[in-house]
């Protein structure tokens, strides 16, 4: 099977979240081993204007590698300890990402392993700071297309976690593959009126 090509990632953000569900993430590790997950959930960052957007805050030494090439990981930490794995999308100098919020697991992971959130999901595939700025063709990190995932399977909604960004926490850029058991937050159902 080929791995995506550059051009799958030289396009906006939001599109490449989209086109994301379905493909399989593939980490190799030093020994060999392969670990593999199918992406079903994501979030799109789409540039410095966008305020929920690392590269909100500019060009920093951080936020270098989201302004391209595309093709490339971006690794980071939250709380100090959770690795984050992004996709870097479109063209050179826009500062746009996708995260990867959950995998369904594939292959070569431990049994119970949890892949249903950002975080858990780097633990399980052994995805660290490591990977930052590697080329998504490399043979230790690279996505494969996998199973097309019908529209009427997709929902959209806000991403999470990004309420500091104002208007920008509500846009509906966060997709999810809507029959997953390995997508990280279902949204808050609303209560039914009382009489």
């Amino acid at each position: 099977m080929t791995v995506l090509p550059l051009s799958f990632y030289a396009r906006p953000a939001l599109v490449v979240a989209r086109e994301l569900l379905g493909t399989l993430l593939v980490v190799r590790d030093a020994t060999g081993l392969r670990r593999v997950g199918r992406i079903v959930e994501t979030e799109a960052y789409i540039g410095e204007h966008d305020l929920a957007c690392h590269a909100a805050k500019g060009l920093t030494p951080r936020t270098e590698v989201m302004f391209g090439p595309p093709g490339r990981a971006y690794m980071y930490l939250i709380y100090g300890m959770h690795h984050c794995f992004n996709v870097v999308t479109d063209a050179p100098g826009v500062g746009a990402a996708v995260l990867v919020r959950a995998v369904e697991p594939v292959e070569g992971l431990e049994a119970g392993a949890r892949t249903d959130g950002p975080g858990k999901l780097c633990k399980a595939l052994g995805l660290t700071l490591t990977h930052n700025r590697m080329d998504l063709a490399s043979p230790g990190l690279h996505l494969l297309p996998g199973v097309d995932i019908a529209e009427a399977r997709v929902e959209r909604g806000p991403r999470i976690g990004v309420d500091y960004a104002g208007a920008w926490a509500q846009e509906p850029f966060r997709l999810w593959v809507r029959d997953s058991q390995h997508v990280s937050k279902r949204p808050a159902t609303r209560a039914r009126n009382r009489p």
